[in-house]
């Protein structure tokens, strides 16, 4: 990201940097009259903004065909105009603008349009945001994961997707997208029976009737979701903090995988992920530039970074699939990966620096809950051995060690993935591993899948169910509500208040945690 200016005050202009070739600046084209652009470019799927911090944000749009990304940005009074990227079927139309140099506190509405190789405009929506404040005020946000998973996609009968309606009803300052942002391991079908004969009934597209594995097809799943209006207005209007897990390549994937799956032409894991990953990066508002990078899918495109979001609250959002050792039974003695060396290292550091009040570690994988890969594998940390930490469990030991022994206080882990939602209490009083300081762990979603559950505890680390709900039987229709995302309200003076909601935003558990000083 290049330099943004100053601030929108008096006639200073925005400076910024787009997250493609070909950026330039420009004044506001006054009296512009977009009625006389014929065949104008279109925004089928939505605008949207994300990794928005006190200063910083990204713009994401996708045009109905070649064109350049133009944002005229507002706040207050005040205007200015930034010429993005070009858009083409390189990036399946897809532009990003990253701006730095916002103001701290500060609302903004942005007009996305593009422009097309005659410089006509087309037709523009308006996306909103709030920077961060540099103060001691409260701040909110929701998360979940898990989107049209299971075969369970946009049903217009029900209303579409309306737990992200329901989201947005809540007027969180962000959204955090903990994973499984798509389903490109699962087909979407015209109509789905239910096990009480109902029938679901999915819009379709072309190509979500089969498993994702071209670079096309991956991308089709993504503009799938966003065919939603509850998406798109969500998107409009919170920006996202995304994060990518398993189903946006194949379920339980590690690197180096060959997939013993038979809907598959190409069985290799590395080239899936690769087209999967080039296609996520395309449609998340992600800011890290490293992030951007087409090579190999794996590092150096790092996508795991910290999302500052004011005095209270810093957010860690983990890359839990990139850096992951094969699935295996988990009982090694030695140190596997879940999160990498680098990422392990990075972690502790970030995190140890943070002075924000609280540190909330976005995770796309539980910590005590068992996932189980097969009879024997497990795809979580946890192992099913209560005792001492082993495999993978010994990377997230050492982290949990550093924090105690550097003085950490603060820390909830956040994530998703499971299909259902609960609240667990971490505690060395119950655990097999006792280096480490109590922690609260809140797990949240779907939002639009199968709800299953509850998974098997693991006591290596000392987990407690304090409150859960899960299905009555698996892969449960969203028809029957039990879809889930949390709820995060930091007050002025630090406190954090954590809820668990269902499909109608009524409030299942609540808890109330105090900052330690």
């Amino acid at each position: 990201m290049t330099s943004l200016g100053q601030h929108l005050h008096r006639r200073t202009l925005f400076r910024a940097g787009a997250l493609g070739a070909g950026a330039a600046v420009a004044p506001v084209a006054a009296g512009r009259a977009a009625g006389l652009v014929s065949r104008r470019l279109e925004l089928p799927y939505g605008v949207q903004s994300g990794d928005v911090t006190s200063r910083d944000a990204v713009l994401w749009a996708r045009s109905s065909g070649p064109g350049r990304l133009i944002a005229e940005i507002g706040s207050g009074r005040h205007r200015s105009r930034v010429r993005g990227p070009w858009a083409d079927a390189d990036s399946d139309f897809t532009a990003k603008i990253a701006l730095d140099h916002l103001s701290p506190g500060r609302e903004y509405a942005v007009r996305l349009s593009f422009e097309d190789e005659r410089g006509r405009r087309g037709e523009h929506q308006v996306v909103r945001f709030a920077t961060a404040s540099d103060r001691r005020v409260g701040t909110s946000f929701v998360w979940t994961g898990d989107s049209c998973g299971q075969g369970w996609g946009i049903n217009p009968e029900l209303g579409g997707l309306v737990g992200y309606r329901r989201m947005l009803e809540t007027r969180p300052d962000f959204f955090l997208h903990s994973g499984d942002t798509i389903y490109a391991d699962g087909p979407i079908t015209e109509t789905v029976t239910e096990p009480d004969g109902q029938v679901w009934r999915n819009v379709v597209a072309e190509g979500v009737g089969k498993v994702a594995e071209s670079l096309d097809e991956y991308r089709g799943r993504h503009r799938y979701t966003r065919l939603d209006d509850n998406v798109r207005a969500m998107a409009a209007e919170v920006p996202t903090l995304a994060q990518w897990d398993d189903h946006e390549t194949h379920n339980n994937w590690y690197p180096g995988q060959i997939l013993a799956d038979d809907r598959y032409t190409e069985r290799r894991v590395d080239v899936l992920a690769v087209r999967a990953r080039r296609a996520w990066q395309e449609y998340q508002p992600i800011a890290d530039p490293r992030a951007h990078r087409r090579g190999d899918g794996f590092a150096p495109a790092r996508i795991y970074r910290k999302v500052e979001r004011g005095r209270h609250l810093d957010v860690f959002c983990l890359d839990m699939r990139t850096y992951k050792d094969p699935n295996t039974s988990g009982l090694e003695t030695e140190r596997t990966h879940i999160l990498g060396a680098e990422q392990t290292d990075w972690l502790i550091r970030e995190v140890r620096r943070s002075t924000a009040t609280w540190k909330v570690i976005a995770a796309d994988l539980p910590l005590g809950l068992v996932v189980p890969d097969g009879a024997v594998n497990q795809e979580s940390l946890s192992n099913r051995d209560p005792g001492a930490p082993l495999g993978k469990e010994l990377e997230i030991a050492a982290v949990l060690s550093a924090f105690k022994r550097h003085g950490v206080r603060n820390v909830v882990w956040m994530t998703a993935d499971v299909h259902y939602c609960a609240a667990h209490h971490y505690d060395p009083s119950r655990a097999a591993f006792t280096d480490f300081d109590p922690f609260w762990e809140f797990v949240a979603g779907p939002i639009a899948a199968g709800t299953f559950g509850p998974n098997e505890l693991d006591a290596t680390f000392g987990p407690e169910v304090v409150f859960s709900k899960y299905a009555a039987t698996a892969n449960e229709s969203p028809r029957t509500g039990n879809q889930f995302f949390g709820h995060a309200d930091i007050a002025d003076d630090g406190r954090l208040t954590v809820s668990l909601r269902d499909l109608t935003g009524t409030v299942l558990h609540s808890q109330d945690l105090e900052p330690d000083a």
